[in-house]
This record gives structure tokens, C-alpha cells and sequence, in this order.
């Protein structure tokens, strides 16, 4: 599975290059997602799945509005009307060129959640939506479209966002798994995920 991070500024751009740069399944863009080709593309949600502000408006009025009502629809049939931080979602889009959204949020509601973990939460969870739709699809997603998470309307800093999202992708597909040293290790997993001094 391959992943194109786009971003739409500069510091996203080169944040996501000093974490991801040097690893073959990911691209780094500097561009329009909406331009990109992909199997999927994440939308960095609220928990309730409503698509009309930040870059989920756009998505919307480039999919379709019906895209959000879909989305809802599964939300109140499966879900009880919303999803946490951490657990994502994956819908048709109804489009060929990018065939499947994965809902993700970044937060429960818009609100500023830039000194959370809510980014390596996002993005461990769209890793995991995508593995588990591989296993039981034949419609396979290889490539995932992803914007900054948390970094819009949740103000999230693009050093910390990068540095969340590559510790998420070391979790799951990176073999780094924390396995040993009880809620100590965990504690400090979790300082370092709001760190940026070290990679």
C-alpha cells in the first residue's frame, strides 16, 4: 500500500519530507488532492461525519453532497451516529478515479486539539481501516490520498502532525509496536508524540 501526502503549504511539505522522505511507500506532494489519482482519499472528519467547512467542504462540492449524507447514513445505521478519534471508516465515493473515502477524524468537533495525539490516533486508524478493507475486499486500495491531519481547524503545529503520522505508520506497519515496559513505556510513547526535538 502507498501513500501520497499532500500538503497544502510548505511546512507541511517539508515536515512530511524529513519523516517520510527516505521511505519507498510514500510520496510527498505539494499540490491539490483533489488532483491527485488514488483508490482512496481520507477526510480528516469531525466524529459526526458532517462535510461543510475546511477541506471536507471541498470534498464535498467536488464528490457530490450526497457523499456526506452516505457517509452519515452508515454513521447513525453502524455506528450510533459518530466515531471516535482513533477508529476510521471507509465509504464509495461513487467516482472511478478515486473510488473509496476513508473518514477519519482529527476531533469530535472543530476545536483547536493541537497539544493532542489526535494525529498518530488519525492516521493508525486509517492504516488499520485500509489493511482491514484489503483483507475482505477484492477491490483492493493501494494508493491513499492524505492531507495534514489536525492541522487546520486543529491548529495542529506541521513538525508535531508529521511526526504523529510517521510514529502511527512505525506502529502498525514499521514493526515498532509497544510490547514491553508496561505504562511507563506508554507514558513516554506518549510525551514523544508531542515532541518534535527527536525523530
Amino acid at each position: 500500500m502507498k501513500f501520497k501526502l499532500v500538503a497544502f503549504n510548505l511546512d507541511l511539505f517539508y515536515a512530511w519530507k524529513k519523516y517520510f522522505g527516505n521511505l519507498d511507500d510514500f510520496e510527498i506532494i505539494d499540490g491539490d488532492i483533489l488532483k491527485e489519482d488514488g483508490d482512496a482519499i481520507v477526510s480528516p472528519a469531525n466524529s459526526f461525519g458532517y462535510m461543510d467547512g475546511g477541506l471536507d467542504l471541498k470534498y464535498s462540492k467536488h464528490f457530490g453532497w450526497d457523499l456526506e449524507s452516505k457517509l452519515r447514513s452508515v454513521l447513525e445505521e453502524k455506528y450510533f451516529g459518530e466515531i471516535p478519534v482513533g477508529n476510521a471508516i471507509i465509504i464509495e465515493t461513487g467516482i472511478e478515479r478515486v473510488p473509496f473515502l476513508v473518514s477519519a477524524p482529527t476531533m469530535r468537533v472543530p476545536s483547536n486539539v493541537s497539544d493532542t495525539v489526535n494525529a498518530y490516533l488519525a492516521f493508525k486508524g486509517i492504516i488499520q481501516a485500509c489493511l482491514t478493507h484489503n483483507m475482505k475486499s477484492s477491490r483492493k486500495i493501494e494508493t491513499v490520498l492524505c492531507p495534514g491531519l489536525a492541522t487546520g481547524e486543529g491548529k495542529m503545529p506541521a513538525e508535531i502532525c508529521a511526526k504523529q503520522m510517521y510514529m502511527a505508520y512505525r506502529t502498525v506497519l514499521g514493526g515498532q509496536m509497544l510490547k514491553q515496559g508496561g505504562l511507563a513505556a506508554a507514558v513516554n510513547n506518549h510525551m514523544q508524540l508531542l515532541n518534535v526535538e527527536n525523530k
